[in-house]
């Protein structure tokens, strides 16, 4: 589907002439372009006529949660039959974990996630894996570790009326896939089931539930209802339900990634030992033990972030998947008030390396921990393929 612009205004005074040349410049492949204006003279407008001439998965790229949500809604009055999204951080309150050697106290991370944001996000990576006509407005968080975006669509459960397939293969499937089996409060990432019915609520939705009825091992009906009431909105020819985390694995490559972080773990115990650190030699061999047997029972463990590269296979220092590793290669990219936002896109990786230090030197992370961070400046410009800089004009 094509993006679709629905506004009562058209273009006026220097709109005409920025649209026209923005686009004539990324049809010749212009990598980087600059979009100046002062306050109030329609640089959203003008942005939103650039996408709808290009007809390309967008990014939107802001500063701050506020600023987001203004621009999400105001581009969602000008596309509201196309997927626009809201993607920053689901966190109301943040304590990251951290340790302070001269007082010698640790700090635990300590955190509240907001659970409407946290659909937000999974309804922006389900949409990219969807559709094409999809605008994505994100703060800088958008460029931190994320899970690997082939095992996330890779997860996903595809439901079709006819399929052959057995009710129990079904709930197993979607405990793998981090659903949590919850008969009584039917809440997001829970399912629940009723004989040969299976209702699930996904992950990135708040009004509309999942009813999947079974015929021996056939699936007979499925359902959109209202997880209140319980009432039938329509009947579906196809399903997908997304996975609940986007930190989840196949269960070979977990395997696989207990086995790599049991011997980071035994190599790092030697270097500890070999500097007569024993407290740091014990201390590091507990808590990764105990999050391996985690990740072997459920396939979560509290901090799981910190092995994101071990468990998508990465090589080490690599960079991480974002946000951006969501996006088809031939994305668009606007940073809104570029010179507030590249900066921050430009100090995250400092900040987040020197917290770190300290949490691997004294054995409460291994050094894998090192590669769940924001990219760097470089690699986050390695990621553009094509981006437009927006800007008030000084005064």
């Amino acid at each position: 589907m094509n993006f679709k612009l629905i506004s009562k205004y058209r273009p006026t005074g220097d709109q005409p002439k920025a649209v026209r040349q923005l686009v004539e410049g990324l049809e010749q492949g212009d990598r980087e372009q600059t979009l100046l204006g002062v306050t109030g003279s329609g640089k959203t407008f003008t942005m939103a006529n650039v996408i709808a001439r290009m007809n390309r998965p967008t990014l939107v790229l802001a500063h701050n949660k506020t600023l987001a949500a203004q621009l999400c809604s105001e581009f969602r009055e000008f596309f509201p039959e196309n997927a626009v999204e809201y993607f920053v951080s689901y966190y109301d309150y943040y304590q990251p974990e951290a340790y302070i050697p001269t007082t010698d106290t640790y700090i635990e991370k300590d955190s509240a996630i907001n659970d409407e944001i946290d659909k937000l996000r999974h309804s922006a990576t389900s949409a990219l894996s969807e559709r094409r006509d999809v605008i994505i407005v994100a703060s800088v968080s958008c460029i931190y570790s994320l899970g690997d975006p082939i095992d996330y669509r890779t997860m996903v459960i595809s439901l079709r009326p006819g399929m052959r397939k057995k009710r129990d293969d079904l709930l197993r499937k979607l405990v793998e896939i981090q659903y949590e089996r919850n008969d009584v409060n039917f809440v997001r990432n829970k399912f629940r089931v009723r004989g040969d019915v299976v209702e699930i609520f996904p992950v990135q939705s708040t009004e509309s539930a999942v009813r999947v009825e079974f015929f021996g091992d056939e699936i007979d009906r499925i359902r959109e209802i209202n997880p209140l009431t319980g009432e039938v909105k329509a009947d579906l020819k196809h399903v997908a339900i997304y996975p609940a985390s986007h930190y989840i694995v196949p269960q070979e490559k977990m395997k696989r990634a207990i086995g790599d972080i049991e011997r980071e773990m035994e190599e790092r115990v030697r270097f500890f030992k070999s500097k007569n650190k024993l407290i740091e030699a014990q201390r590091i061999e507990e808590r990764t033990r105990y999050d391996m047997e985690m990740l072997a029972e459920v396939g979560f463990c509290k901090g799981i972030e910190n092995y994101s590269r071990v468990l998508s296979g990465r090589a080490p220092g690599s960079s991480p998947f974002t946000l951006l590793d969501y996006f088809p290669k031939d994305f668009l990219m606007f940073v809104d008030e570029s010179h507030v936002t590249l900066p921050q896109v430009r100090s995250m990786y400092a900040g987040d390396r020197a917290r770190k230090d300290a949490l691997v030197n004294y054995g409460f992370r291994l050094p894998s921990a090192y590669d769940n961070r924001p990219l760097n400046f470089d690699e986050f410009y390695r990621h553009i393929n094509q981006v437009v800089f927006v800007s008030a004009t000084p005064g």
